[in-house]
């Protein structure tokens, strides 16, 4: 059996909290702008909204932000996952008519529905980016010994946040 460390639990843990309140934000998110990225409406141009597009680019950023703020070092890769759970789930609701699809709308085609997730996923990305250049007030390979310290009382090589 793996055993691990403290810190490893924390940081685990860390990881839980930051993808489940970035999922939060981003359902309750979509909740409050009552855009659904998984249905077109009309033709052309007419379904793209500025709440569309706040809910692709803006919110998602925050998102990013967010998760990145919780878990710290690393939180960038993370902060890829809230955007693509949430869309998943809503796109499965949709297509097993668990929520009903309004008139006038139908269920975007995989496809277009898949762009607009990489659209959603890549903006909380650059919040994720942005949220761990905040934490750690640099951005790029600096040095470990820069930006962490040494732990005094295990001589494990753990370091700490």
């Amino acid at each position: 059996m793996i055993k691990f460390s403290r810190l490893d639990k924390t940081r685990f843990l860390k990881g839980v909290v930051a993808l489940l309140l970035g999922c939060a934000l981003n359902y309750f998110g979509d909740q409050l702008l009552g855009v659904q990225i998984e249905l077109t409406r009309g033709n052309g141009i007419q379904g793209f909204t500025p709440l569309w597009a706040v809910d692709v680019f803006i919110l998602p950023f925050f998102i990013g932000f967010l998760v990145a703020s919780i878990f710290g070092f690393g939180g960038k890769w993370l902060s890829h996952f809230p955007p693509l759970i949430v869309r998943c789930i809503s796109y499965y609701e949709f297509q097993h008519n668990m929520i009903s699809i309004p008139q006038g709308a139908s269920l975007a085609p995989i496809g277009f529905w898949v762009f607009m997730v990489i659209l959603s996923v890549e903006m909380c990305a650059a919040g994720g980016v942005m949220g761990e250049i905040m934490m750690k007030g640099t951005y790029g390979r600096s040095p470990r010994h820069l930006i962490y310290k040494e732990s005094s009382h295990n001589n494990e090589g753990d370091v700490e946040a």
